[in-house]
């Protein structure tokens, strides 16, 4: 349609009289002030930490960039050990996983003859629950159907028959995105009435991020570092009673698998703090990611929803109970599909309908991520064409990460100042370093702790990128780093010679000292 003289003139006018204002601003010094700044901006979002992604790993990418652009430093390449992203430490996908999610995504190769009929009929079930049979659509905001009642007999027989109703488990955009939701029911009050969300030390940094987000108040419950990060409830009752002066504890969270730690916690662990949940009517979050990454021949995955049900009636139908899986962890290592689900156990039923609706408001989790989920809770069986390369590429993968972990745990505690537990399960290990006083206090005079100080040497002085323990909260006056498990073992041995000569001369420069007299 040809627009009038009018309204072109008017637009032009409009267009030309804001120009002049624009610049007759900049002529007399006065500019618009910016709506959004540093003292309007969200307190609680100031507040946000994140040591996974902080201030190491930006230093990382300006190292990387440094050496792309011809720099020279004593070393020709940044190795992320910062986080566990499997993929991009080299790690292979999984094919089959592949296969299903390149079936769905694009059907058109369901003709083709690469693809094992176990993968086709997979796909094939997965674009029956997506609405016009596309990947591209939205799903329900609980997610696919269809995936939900594959997820809810993956539980059933991971625990051995404890029933799992599949209107209890929500796919989720990774676990993250479970554990914020949760999290967003469960905050509330003021004052002395804020919930207390309890979490472990060391943690995992989303918890602490997602509490000052909230303006919730966290509440520390440490781990035993002494034995071996055991969960010592204690330590949980401490905690609870200390809280209690200043908000109130609503909710406790564990992570099992631990991140950072590497624990395995025990059964009879999981059943005391089932039984502390009860007794204080605390919400249980558990976070079991990293179920699958289990490498001690002496330790065993436990879900807390299979011990709360060996632990009778009266706990299994009234403690309130969350637990989150996700993609990115485990065998497979998919982070990148943003997957995962969350089984919701004992919620109040009116409680349960406000979850769906803020589900409902961000409409659904990526298709591609629950395709990927339905792969890991619905994997080629024995009788299946495909199990065989299936099970050595899971088996080659775990294997390998076992054989990090006792390589890992062997190398650090060869080395003088350094003591690390063992990396029972997860991805990472958490070793405890001991830094001089001299070192203490020049952190301390440049404003920062003396594990960042640390920290950033290592990664100006051998391009290793690790996180400070305080990153993820530590006991005061100890000290720690964590790593990441994933490089091959090649890289692995690198990064560990380094961390080992590096450390060796850190310790030389601020103290003197002879090995034996540390």
């Amino acid at each position: 349609m040809r627009v009038g003289p009018s309204v072109e003139k008017c637009g032009q006018m409009r267009f030309i009289t804001a120009e002049a204002k624009a610049s007759a601003g900049r002529l007399d010094g006065k500019m618009r002030e910016k709506t959004l700044t540093m003292d309007t901006l969200n307190p609680q979002v100031k507040a946000v930490e994140y040591a996974v992604r902080g201030p190491i790993v930006l230093k990382a990418g300006e190292i990387e960039r440094y050496l792309e652009e011809g720099g020279t430093k004593p070393f020709s390449e940044v190795i992320k050990a910062n986080i566990g992203d499997a993929h991009a430490m080299g790690q292979q996908p999984i094919t089959f996983l592949r296969q299903v999610v390149a079936l769905c995504t694009f059907p058109e190769l369901m003709d083709s003859p690469s693809f094992p009929e176990d993968a086709k009929w997979r796909a094939r079930r997965i674009l029956q629950g997506c609405g016009g049979h596309s990947l591209g659509s939205y799903s329900a905001s609980p997610g696919v159907e269809c995936i939900r009642k594959d997820i809810a007999a993956y539980i059933e027989q991971r625990d051995e028959g404890v029933p799992s109703d599949w209107e209890n488990i929500y796919l989720t955009t990774g676990a993250s995105d479970g554990i914020m939701t949760i999290l967003r029911l469960l905050v509330s009050g003021k004052d002395s009435s804020r919930t207390g969300v309890m979490i472990p030390i060391p943690q995992y940094p989303l918890y602490s991020a997602a509490i000052s987000e909230m303006d919730a108040v966290q509440v520390n419950y440490y781990l035993d570092e002494d034995n071996c990060w055991a969960l010592d409830i204690n330590e949980l009752h401490r905690a609870y009673q200390a809280a209690k002066q200043h908000c109130q504890p609503r909710v406790i969270c564990i992570i099992n698998p631990g991140n950072p730690t590497g624990q395995v916690q025990s059964k009879k662990c999981i059943e005391e703090v089932l039984h502390f949940a009860y007794e204080e009517n605390l919400f249980v979050m558990s976070d079991e990611v990293y179920q699958d990454n289990v490498y001690a021949p002496d330790c065993q995955f436990h879900s807390f929803k299979k011990v709360l049900y060996e632990m009778g009636p009266e706990y299994f139908s009234s403690v309130e109970l969350v637990s989150f899986h996700s993609t990115s962890k485990g065998y497979t290592g998919e982070c990148g599909f943003r997957g995962g689900y969350m089984e919701v156990i004992n919620m109040d039923p009116e409680v349960k309908a406000q979850l769906v609706k803020l589900l409902s408001v961000r409409l659904c989790p990526p298709l591609a991520g629950q395709a990927a989920m339905d792969v890991i809770v619905n994997p080629p069986q024995p009788e299946e064409h495909t199990f065989k390369q299936f099970h050595q590429e899971k088996s080659s993968v775990l294997g390998a990460l076992a054989e990090k972990a006792k390589l890992t745990e062997q190398i650090l505690n060869s080395v003088p100042g350094i003591k690390c537990n063992p990396v029972q399960g997860s991805m990472y290990a958490f070793p405890r370093i001991f830094i001089p006083p001299k070192a203490v206090e020049e952190a301390k005079a440049l404003g920062m702790q003396p594990d960042m100080l640390y920290c950033l040497r290592l990664l100006e002085e051998t391009g290793i990128c690790v996180v400070p323990g305080s990153g993820f909260g530590q006991k005061d006056r100890t000290y720690h780093f964590r790593m990441t498990i994933l490089p091959s073992i090649e890289k692995l041995n690198v990064l560990l010679g380094k961390v080992r000569d590096f450390h060796i001369s850190f310790l030389k420069e601020y103290s003197g000292l002879e090995w034996d007299e540390i």
